[in-house]
C-alpha cells in the first residue's frame, strides 16, 4: 500500500528540519545554509496563516498513539500521559515528562509539582481546566530521568500535533528540557526564561519546572515575573493579590 504525506505530515517535516538547521549553525557546522535568512523562510512552509489550526482534533491525535510501543518506554509505563485542559485555550504549559504520580494517574501534573503549578495557574486569573497541559514525552523514564534525545524525537511528533489542534495564543514551556526540545536549542533555561521566543509564530515564555521552584523557592519570583507577562498579552487580571 502507498502511502502519501499528508500537508500535517509536511508541516512537522519542515519545522524538524528547520530545527535541524538551528542546531547545526549553534555547533558551527559549516557546508549547509543555516543562515537567519533560510531558516526564517522555513517558519512559512506549509503555514499559510500564523497559528493556523489543523482539521485534526486532539481525540484523533490520541487514537493514532493508541496503546504506544513507539519505544521501550512503553515496557515499564503503567499510563500513558497524553494531555488534559481545554481544547481550544489560549494558553498551553509544555512540560518534560511524567513523573510517578502522573504514570499512576494517566494525567499530566497531578503530583507535588502538578499542584504548584495549579497554583500558578490560579494566580494568573485563570482555572485549571481552562488552559492545556501536555509534556515532551507521554511516558514516565524510569527513575525520574530526563528522556533520551531518542525518546524526545520518538514522541515529539505528537506534542507537535497537539500544538496545532489547540492552537494557543501562548506557550509556556517549563523547565530546560522542554524548552530546549521545543525550540531546538542548547541554551540553558535561566538563559533563555523571562523573554518570550517563538516557535511557529506562536509565542513562547520558558520559565522554571515546577519541581525546581520547589526545590528552590527563592527562584519563584523570577517565575512569577515570566507568568506576569504572558498575563499582559493575553490580557488577564488577577483576581488576588499575592504571588501562587
Amino acid at each position: 500500500m502507498s502511502y502519501s504525506p499528508t500537508h500535517n505530515d509536511l508541516v512537522i517535516v519542515s519545522d524538524q528540519v528547520k530545527r535541524y538547521l538551528g542546531f547545526l549553525k549553534t555547533m558551527g557546522v559549516s557546508g549547509f545554509d543555516c543562515s537567519d535568512e533560510s531558516l526564517e523562510r522555513m517558519d512559512t512552509w506549509g503555514k499559510p496563516r500564523a497559528r493556523q489550526k489543523t482539521a485534526e482534533n486532539l481525540e484523533t491525535i490520541r487514537a493514532d498513539l493508541g496503546d504506544c510501543r513507539r519505544c521501550h518506554l512503553s515496557e515499564t509505563r503503567k499510563n500513558l500521559v497524553f494531555g488534559a485542559g481545554n481544547p481550544k485555550a489560549r494558553l498551553m504549559f509544555v512540560g518534560e515528562a511524567p513523573g510517578y504520580e502522573e504514570d499512576m494517574q494517566g494525567f499530566p501534573f497531578v503530583g507535588e509539582s502538578g499542584q504548584l503549578l495549579t497554583k500558578m495557574i490560579e494566580g494568573m486569573g485563570l482555572k485549571r481546566e481552562e488552559v492545556y497541559i501536555a509534556n515532551i514525552i507521554k511516558c514516565r523514564p524510569t527513575d525520574n530521568r530526563n528522556p533520551s534525545p531518542e525518546e524526545i524525537a520518538r514522541c515529539f511528533p505528537y506534542l507537535e500535533r497537539q500544538i496545532m489542534a489547540v492552537g494557543p495564543e501562548v506557550l509556556c514551556t517549563l523547565g530546560a528540557v522542554a524548552t530546549q526540545a521545543l525550540l531546538g536549542t542548547h541554551e540553558g533555561i535561566t538563559r533563555l526564561r523571562g523573554n518570550f521566543l517563538e516557535y511557529r509564530s506562536i509565542k513562547v515564555m520558558p520559565t522554571y519546572h515546577p519541581a525546581y521552584l520547589l526545590r528552590s523557592p527563592d527562584k519563584k519570583r523570577e517565575a512569577w515575573e515570566d507568568l506576569k507577562k504572558i498575563m499582559a498579552v493575553l490580557g488577564l487580571q488577577r483576581s488576588q493579590p499575592q504571588k501562587p
